[in-house]
């Protein structure tokens, strides 16, 4: 689908579109005629999905500063590909509209350019959609990408092996660091280039700082003024720049997805009691230069067959779907314990070579 920003009345007839597509078309047209709040849901990566209430006046706020970080022109064309149901597919939109920037709106693929022959200025995506992108062994889209005005690149961690990958390419690729909350990111890594950045640096107008647990607060225009306190431990560098040490919290982020450990662990564990196992176990995000982290199960002294082991997949697919599938098992003669005898999940890792 095509949206001209400012030929709003050559806009696509709602009735030809697909459901997503009609999404899409009624945010533009809502915020076309100046509606002033809207409700966005959390991705969940810290619980349960929630509403939150973002202004009109946080959006643009939000938007225009995107624009001259990254030095955007009216008529700049952009890829929309994000999950628009979500803050940085939203924000893709919002930026097309205030920028003035014609947007192709598509739904999200693990490659949105396969197929594509509409000249991009900019776009968003996740590091698996990049990796992708980079890996496809059919086609060299670097051509492509480097005729563009810059690439944001956020949603989840990027792996080692992506920025080594990214590194080589001419145009201007951000790391992004935000959330809904934050109404999309408020501060930028440069990852292309023969020097990038390994730390983010705060876009105007963003003050951070940290809580007792080191972990970053935020305060900016697009969180109204208001702190945004965050489960992210940081070293802060100074006042505009801090390098992520890490959650606070146990969230594994797979492919740009961000996954609930526990219902993962009670489902696994309900499954091998019918079968009269009773191990201790967890489920771990270990580094994967595709994903960035590979869901993980780990066992306390027990090992399964081949066919428990896609038993155990199974169960996970259909209860929690396919995003929440670990990839691998591994297990462990002891766990490591804290004080209180509770399973130490971060030294028990440590062990897995």
């Amino acid at each position: 689908m095509f949206i001209h920003p400012r030929l709003s009345d050559c806009w696509p007839d709602a009735a030809s579109l697909t459901p997503y597509e009609a999404d899409a078309l009624a945010f533009c047209r809502a915020w076309q005629r100046g509606q002033s709040t809207f409700t966005l849901y959390t991705s969940g990566s810290t619980g349960t999905p929630k509403p939150i209430q973002l202004t009109r006046a946080q959006m643009q706020a939000s938007a225009h500063l995107t624009g001259q970080a990254l030095g955007l022109q009216p008529g700049d064309p952009a890829l929309v590909c994000l999950n628009i149901r979500y803050v940085a597919g939203v924000m893709m939109l919002v930026r097309g509209l205030e920028l003035g920037l014609p947007m192709t709106i598509i739904e999200p693929a693990s490659n949105p350019l396969a197929g594509l022959d509409t000249p991009i200025a900019f776009t968003a995506l996740v590091p698996l959609q990049l990796q992708t992108i980079l890996t496809d062994a059919t086609t060299d889209y670097r051509p492509r990408l480097n005729a563009m005005r810059g690439i944001l690149v956020g949603g989840a961690a990027t792996s080692p092996a992506l920025e080594a990958d990214i590194q080589p390419l001419r145009v201007p690729v951000f790391a992004t660091y935000g959330m809904t909350e934050t109404v999309s990111h408020i501060a930028l890594r440069r990852l292309s280039g023969p020097v990038p950045d390994s730390a983010f640096t705060a876009l105007p107008g963003v003050t951070l700082g940290t809580d007792e647990r080191g972990c970053l607060h935020i305060t900016a225009a697009a969180s109204n003024f208001e702190r945004v306190q965050t489960n992210d431990v940081v070293e802060l560098l100074d006042a505009h720049r801090f390098r992520i040490l890490g959650r606070a919290d146990s969230i594994i982020n797979s492919g740009g997805v961000k996954v609930q450990p526990e219902p993962i662990e009670r489902q696994v564990q309900q499954l091998l009691n019918a079968w009269g196992l009773a191990p201790r176990l967890f489920v771990a995000g270990l580094p994967d230069a595709r994903l960035g982290q590979r869901i993980t199960l780990v066992l306390e002294a027990t090992s399964l067959t081949d066919d428990q082991w896609a038993a155990v997949q199974q169960t996970v697919r259909t209860q929690s779907g396919a995003y929440a599938v670990p990839r691998a098992w591994v297990s462990l003669t002891a766990f490591a314990e804290t004080a209180t005898g509770k399973i130490d999940r971060t030294a028990t890792v440590g062990q897995i070579r």
